[in-house]
This record gives structure tokens, C-alpha cells and sequence, in this order.
């Protein structure tokens, strides 16, 4: 095996470590043969010649750069950001980063400046945003690393204590609040914010790069009253901070439901999060309706089979008995990997077959009932998908079985399952990276 490759300790597959190692990171603007942005290249693990995993979370590349071409084509000419946070909606922050940018995304959006200093370790040069911060944030290693920094007010001072520290002008965003009532300065701050801004970028400490906002209802096409009175906030703060001597490269206040139904809020820059990973901010409306595809797939296999008889409880408070003789199989997937406890009856595919979860989701693992006495039925072994394109189960059922949204299910998938990042041809399959399928 040569130095440039290990064997993953969970899944058994072999990996390049320039695909998506921090320690030995691919220069973006280095073309990998046979890609284009919205085409693919050869898969980044060697799936098919491998040994299978017992669990995997298995991301397609090729679908994350689909769905940013995608998303550009709605935007242009504004730029498009690829929010890569909470470690890419649980795609991998790294690996997502770098399909994202090959297909055009100019910037790249994080919550924390830790999650962008690792994207800076991996090699990744864009233009990166961080917009979360506390008293304990490391301002200096993000100057340092040329970081931009969004700010609503008390960060100015610590950012600029960093940048005469370092002897070069931190890059910021000064954020303001049109009414989501998150981080952002008030309409009463904002004047003295963009005072104070203005002061600090005079004496050469700061460069006001962009003005931002965050839409609140967007993905609420009924409410579209209440978006247009927070654009028209928006608008109202950027005059006030250019009649206070700032000219900004970049307003930005779109999100992925922003992008795909309020051209208004285009502007110079949208920031693209659910969207690159190819699932819809809309209700009742699937992303197929807008080109987008799924690009995770969590999978694995069933862990047993046992036939049992009718009126036998299932899972924790029996909230399920079976009401036949009928086969159990048993699904090594459970909250402590990230699927929701609440999720009962939550549809699952087993050997291209659509079945529902039984009873209450346990730590490590559920249960399904297969409503037949046929041993050839969900053998041991057989591959299991949650969600994923290839049985069609979208993370939108999983998250309406749980009483949540796709966000917070695909972010929520744990650490216990390995994520496996392929690189499809159009219309091929990922292979079984959880055993043979069915």
C-alpha cells in the first residue's frame, strides 16, 4: 500500500488520502482528470473491490456538483456560496467544499471559525465566512488564515485588536437583524455599528467586505409578505452603511428557499446550504421539482431474521405486537448513530422492498416487521437502505416520521457511521458499500 493510501478501521475500504485527508489536501484549481462540473469522475473509494462496511452515510460527489451547477444556473450572474457547516450538513465539510467550488461556488460559508480553519488545513484557499463567534473565538488565527468575518456589533473590537496585533486588516461582514432575531445588529445599533465600522476600516484595522443578512420564511411561499418587509429592511441598512463611507463588495441575505423562489433576494451573492445537498426547504414540493439530487445514502444490512408469533412485542413499551406469525428483522441502526427515536413506522428499503420500522427505535438498533413466514425474506446480510436514491426513500419521509426536517436529519447522523464519499458516472450505481444488496 503506498503512503498515499489507508484502509478506513470502520469500513474496511481503501481510500486516497488526497481525496479527502486534511493532511494532504488536493489544490483546489488542480483539474482532476476526465471532470467537468457537472459531469463526474472515477469513484473516490474503491467500493466494488473492497470489503463492506456494517453502516455507512455514503455521499455522492457528483450529485453535489450537479446540484451547485444547478443552483448557479437559478442565481447568475450573482455568486454563490456553499454553506459547508456543521461538517457539510453531515457530508463531510472537506470533500463536499471541493465538489462545491469545482462546480463553480465561489465562496464558502461555515457557522464557526474552527470549521473554517480546518477547511484552511485541508488546503482550500476560497473566499470563506465564518459567522458564529463568542469571546473565545481565535479572531487572530482567522486573520491570519484571511478569513471573513461576519460581525453585528461587539466583534468589531476583538477583530481589530487582532488585525493591529498582526499588522494587516481583518476582511468583515457586518451583519444586520431584518427580524430573525438571531445574531445581527438591531435597526437601533446599526447606525453606530456601521459608525464604528466605518472608523475602523479608516484606520486600516478592518476592510467591510459585505453586508448580510438571514431570510426567516422562505420557505413559506405563503408568507411572502413578511420576507419582502425584511429585503426592504435589508435595503434600508445598506444605504445607511454607504452614507456612512462603507462600499461593500457583496450583499447577501438569500439561503437555499431564497435562491430558488425570490430572485429579488439574489442580489450580489446567495449562500447555498440544504440545496447543494440536494434536498427542498419547501413543503410538498421534492427537489426533483428544482434539479436537485439527493446526495447522501444511509445504509447497511440486516443483523437478523427470526420468525415469531402473533401478539410478540417489539422494542421498548411494546407500542408494537405483531399481529400474525410472521419474520423480525433486526437493523443495526439506531439513535446512537443519529436516527430519530421517534421515528415510528418510518419506511425502509430491504432488498428493493419497502417496508416500515416496528415499535420504538432503540440506541443501536430497530426492528421491522416483514409481515411474512418466507425465510427468503430480508436474509442476514441483505443491504438495507434508510434513504437514498436508489430505493427512492427521500430524508424527507424519515424526517416527517420523526416530527423534524431533512436539515436536521442527514446533520444528525453520527460519527458511528462512516461517511463514504463516491464519484458517480450519470445513472450509475453507488455499488453495496454495506454488503451485497439485493
Amino acid at each position: 500500500m503506498s503512503a498515499d493510501q489507508h484502509t478506513d478501521q470502520y469500513t474496511g475500504h481503501r481510500t486516497d488520502r488526497t481525496a479527502d485527508h486534511p493532511q494532504a489536501p488536493a489544490p483546489r484549481d488542480r483539474p482532476r482528470p476526465g471532470h467537468s462540473p457537472t459531469g463526474s469522475s472515477s469513484t473516490t473509494v474503491a467500493l466494488k473491490h473492497t470489503g463492506p462496511a456494517e453502516r455507512a452515510a455514503v455521499v455522492d460527489l457528483a450529485a453535489i456538483r450537479h446540484n451547485v451547477a444547478a443552483l448557479r444556473s437559478w442565481v447568475q450572474p450573482s455568486a454563490l456560496m456553499a454553506v459547508v457547516k456543521a461538517d457539510g450538513y453531515g457530508h463531510g465539510a472537506v470533500p463536499v467544499a471541493r465538489a462545491a467550488l469545482d462546480a463553480g461556488a465561489t465562496w464558502l460559508g461555515v457557522a464557526h471559525v474552527s470549521e473554517a480553519l480546518d477547511l484552511r488545513e485541508a488546503g482550500i484557499s476560497a473566499p470563506l465566512l465564518a459567522w458564529l463567534h463568542t469571546r473565545d473565538t481565535p479572531f487572530g488565527r482567522a486573520v491570519e488564515e484571511n478569513i471573513d468575518l461576519g460581525a453585528s456589533g461587539w466583534e468589531l473590537e476583538p477583530i481589530a485588536a487582532a488585525a493591529q496585533r498582526l499588522e494587516r486588516p481583518a476582511r468583515v461582514h457586518l451583519k444586520i437583524d431584518t427580524g430573525l432575531g438571531r445574531n445581527g445588529a438591531t435597526l437601533e445599533d446599526w447606525p453606530h455599528v456601521v459608525a464604528r465600522a466605518a472608523e475602523l476600516q479608516e484606520s486600516g484595522l478592518i476592510r467591510v467586505v459585505g453586508i448580510f443578512s438571514h431570510l426567516a420564511v422562505a420557505d413559506e411561499e405563503e408568507r411572502e409578505a413578511e420576507t419582502d418587509e425584511q429585503l426592504d429592511v435589508f435595503h434600508g441598512a445598506v444605504e445607511t452603511a454607504r452614507a456612512a463611507g462603507l462600499h461593500p463588495d457583496v450583499r447577501h441575505i438569500a439561503n437555499t428557499p431564497g435562491i430558488l423562489d425570490r430572485p429579488d433576494s439574489h442580489l450580489d451573492l446567495v449562500r447555498a446550504g440544504l440545496g447543494i445537498y440536494g434536498l427542498t426547504p419547501f413543503a410538498g414540493r421534492p427537489a426533483s421539482d428544482f434539479d436537485l439530487r439527493p446526495a447522501m445514502s444511509v445504509t447497511t444490512t440486516v443483523a437478523q431474521n427470526k420468525a415469531v408469533g402473533p401478539g410478540h412485542g417489539v422494542s421498548y413499551g411494546y407500542r408494537y405486537r405483531t399481529t400474525a406469525a410472521t419474520r423480525l428483522a433486526l437493523i443495526p441502526l439506531g439513535y446512537g448513530d443519529g436516527v430519530p427515536r421517534t421515528a415510528i413506522a418510518a419506511p425502509v428499503s430491504i432488498g428493493g422492498r419497502r417496508y416500515e420500522v416496528a415499535g420504538k427505535i432503540a440506541m443501536d438498533q430497530f426492528v421491522v416487521d416483514l409481515e411474512t413466514m418466507d425465510e427468503s425474506a430480508a436474509p442476514v446480510g441483505a443491504g438495507v437502505e434508510l434513504f437514498g436514491p436508489k430505493s427512492g426513500i427521500t430524508a424527507d419521509e424519515w424526517a416527517s416520521a420523526a416530527g423534524t426536517i431533512n436539515y436536521e436529519l442527514v446533520t444528525r447522523i453520527g460519527s458511528r457511521v462512516p461517511r463514504i464519499h463516491v464519484d458517480t458516472q450519470p445513472g450509475e450505481d453507488t455499488g453495496a458499500p454495506t454488503g451485497p444488496g439485493r
